[in-house]
């Protein structure tokens, strides 16, 4: 995947006089863009300058205090001035203006009624709209109000705002019942708001009005605060399911444009480019089409001879026969993000509550242990058990935008310990197979890490970065380990898994035709299957035009087998 890079001003464009200005200008937007803060040879390299010319640009731009030198790795970044001139713009920024262009494009993309709105007195206030929609269509007058909770625009501003904020407004609200599908209990509409922050949209089908549904996605101001959604609105008939969560992908892409460089960016929300092999040259089968939103945490069961795997944002469960290619799904009330057998019998769950035993038969849940009950807005993300039977799980917040996610160890007696923090996005664990290596990712900075682990105390130490993934190249996922110790990582955003030899240099790619993979496990009555979970998640519709089989179940032969599972002693 190639980066785009920021492009030198055209001479014939710039003005008689201005020359220095635009370099200086231009300079600034290729530090701004670098993916990491740019050292002096970076910045020579990126923008061609001559020595001279470069270090006077840039003692100029730190004189005015648009950029700065940091002393401890000798990179330039953005000044704190821009900072001060941006509360400036939003002083006086005029939203409906920003949002216009918008609202007229997604109107007439969607051919629906697409409106812009705020919170107003603790409600939700319609401040513009377009309405493409027909006779047929809905419509929505600028000045009009409605409830906070079962509104999509609604519902993505409580999603968004500060835990305080949400809780004042939740607080002064009544959850009112307009429709059946209306939510009225603070827990099921606190788990709803829960999946809006991780998707990054809000959906509401029929729950304010009968046959009318909607997708909102915020828009963030200079200081991340949502301070305005943008929605889609239409006949259920037209806006299905499926329709709704591409047009809330849509949505994000335009509040983004609004908000613009000052506004603040969702995590993970980038379309990934095409790869330069071809969809036909895929090294893997999809083996269930099943179009999820964010399928992780595969589970090869050896005495089921299934693979479980979950949608983290239906929320669901599911089980795949890879004999039959059929699969079992039941819903859940509430994030879900892996599950694991136990010795005992039955299964375990990783949710929003901690963990939680679970029925796959009925659904239920029942609560075992939770180590953050103190941080709301943190989930669990990926968990495996190592081989006594301990569960290893990271945690996350639920909007990726925080490192306030950790790694905890949970005993078989229930009690657990944190065993190290400061992780944005907690993900793919294993063990070497001599278990005396784990292996732990973090999405965020794109590492892999590598423990010594003490396998009768479950101790780890000395983390060391393992392997380190180029953004340009994706982002580490799930993993897995095999029988000869190489280490197999999902690559979101990178078409492909990647396996690693034991000393953190790459071996080779397996390639996909959708763009993000999850993670794998390896499966089958030899374990010589990788079965690979993928998103569509926070994709536009042009890239799910070209990868329609994104949210579906691969499978792949490995060259060596994998390792078979341990249950939680639990």
């Amino acid at each position: 995947m190639q980066e785009e890079r920021v492009l030198p001003p055209k001479e014939r464009d710039v003005p008689v006089g201005a020359a220095a200005l635009a370099k200086g200008l231009y300079l600034l937007e290729v530090i701004g863009e670098h993916p990491t803060p740019p050292r002096f040879k970076d910045l020579q390299a990126a923008t061609g300058l001559a020595k001279g010319t470069l270090a006077r640009l840039l003692n100029t731009l730190l004189l005015f205090r648009l950029i700065r030198h940091e002393d401890s790795d000798n990179t330039y970044r953005l000044g704190h001035r821009l900072f001060e001139l941006a509360h400036r713009v939003w002083e006086s920024f005029d939203l409906r203006g920003a949002a216009a262009p918008m609202l007229e494009r997604l109107a007439e993309e969607t051919r629906e009624t697409v409106a812009l709105c705020a919170i107003d007195g603790g409600e939700v206030l319609y401040i513009d709209q377009r309405s493409r929609g027909g006779a047929f269509g809905f419509r929505i007058e600028a000045g009009r109000r409605a409830p906070l909770h079962c509104t999509a625009g609604g519902k993505a501003l409580l999603a968004f705002a500060a835990p305080h904020e949400r809780r004042a407004l939740l607080d002064a609200i009544t959850l009112e019942s307009y429709t059946p599908a209306t939510i009225t209990t603070e827990d099921a509409l606190l788990a709803d708001l829960a999946l809006a922050q991780v998707r990054g949209y809000s959906v509401s089908q029929e729950e304010h009005l009968p046959g009318v549904s909607s997708a909102a996605a915020p828009i963030f101001d200079h200081t991340g605060r949502a301070v305005a959604a943008i929605g889609v609105f239409g006949p259920s008939t037209r806006l299905s399911n499926d329709r709704l969560h591409t047009t809330g992908r849509d949505l994000m892409a335009a509040a983004r444009q609004i908000s613009g460089n000052v506004g603040a960016v969702p995590p993970n929300s980038i379309a990934p480019p095409s790869p330069a092999h071809r969809q036909s040259e895929s090294d893997a089968e999809c083996v269930l089409p099943w179009g999820a939103h964010l399928a992780e945490g595969p589970l090869w069961s050896a005495a089921e001879q299934r693979l479980y795997w979950v949608d983290i944002l239906a929320p669901a469960v599911h089980r795949f026969d890879p004999a039959t290619r059929t699969n079992q799904e039941v819903k859940l009330p509430r994030l879900v993000s892996a599950v694991i057998e136990r010795r005992q019998g039955g299964l375990a769950a990783l949710t929003q509550e901690g963990l939680e035993s679970f029925d796959f038969a009925s659904g239920a849940l029942s609560p075992l242990v939770d180590p953050e009950t103190d941080l709301p807005d943190n989930r669990f993300n990926d968990g495996k058990c190592d081989r006594q039977g301990r569960l290893w799980a990271g945690s996350m917040s639920l909007d990726a935008s925080k490192p306030t996610g950790s790694l905890y160890r949970i005993n078989g007696d229930l009690s657990w310990e944190r065993a190290d923090g400061g992780f944005r996005v907690a993900n793919g664990l294993d063990w070497s197979p001599d278990g005396r290596m784990f292996y732990f990712t973090d999405s965020a900075p794109g590492r892999i890490y590598a423990y010594d682990f003490d396998m009768a105390s479950g101790a780890v130490s000395r983390r060391r970065v393992f392997a380190e993934i180029d953004p340009a190249e994706g982002r580490p996922d799930g993993l897995a380990v095999d029988s000869e110790g190489f280490i197999w990582c999902a690559l979101w955003d990178g078409w492909c898994v990647r396996r690693f030899t034991p000393d953190g240099r790459r071996d080779r790619d397996i390639r996909l035709p959708v763009p993000r993979p999850t993670s794998l496990a390896f499966g089958g009555a030899d374990l010589s299957t990788l079965f690979i979970t993928t998103a569509r998640i926070r994709l536009p519709s042009r890239v799910l035009a070209e990868a329609p089989f994104s949210g579906g179940l691969f499978a792949a032969p490995a060259p060596v087998p994998g390792l078979p599972s341990t249950s939680f002693a639990g």
